[in-house]
Order: structure tokens, then C-alpha cells, then sequence
């Protein structure tokens, strides 16, 4: 009986313009997405961290790629905005 109240029932007042604020769960469900995981992944906690770690840590080396890309014609080759010997 309460559902078919819910499915007339009218919201007074005019909607904000634009896109609406993403949420949490959309959020989530698009981070995983990206990452490949599942929701069974997300139940077994220790391969969870291991998935979310290996995911950030490529990330990590994804962006410092783009931005100290690698100086060739050294003898040992190395990232060109790190300073060292």
C-alpha cells in the first residue's frame, strides 16, 4: 500500500540546474569499474587490500611517468626530474 502512495506522490518545489551531484555509490561503482574489481572481491579483505594496493601503486608510477619522463643515453637510465648523482 505504501509503494503506490510513494509513486503519486509530488515533490513541491524546482530542480537545481545541471548535471545532479554524483553519489557515494556511483562514485564507488565506477572507481571499481575502472579497477576491475567485484563485489565478491570486496568480501575476501586480504585479496581486497592486495587489489587496491597493486591498483594505486601502478597508478602512482603511471603519473610519475608522465611527468619525469626517462632520460635515455645514460648509463644507467633515470627519471629526468629527480636529481642525483
Amino acid at each position: 500500500m505504501d509503494e503506490e502512495i510513494c509513486m503519486d506522490f509530488v515533490v513541491e518545489g524546482v530542480r537545481p540546474r545541471g548535471r545532479p551531484k554524483r553519489t557515494w555509490k556511483e562514485v564507488v561503482e565506477g572507481d571499481m569499474k575502472s579497477l576491475k574489481l567485484s563485489k565478491e572481491d570486496a568480501l575476501v579483505h586480504g585479496k581486497w587490500r592486495r587489489l587496491i594496493r597493486d591498483s594505486l601503486l601502478r597508478r602512482i608510477v603511471m603519473i610519475v611517468r608522465l611527468m619525469c619522463p626517462i632520460v635515455s643515453g645514460t648509463s644507467s637510465p633515470r627519471l629526468s626530474c629527480i636529481k642525483g648523482p
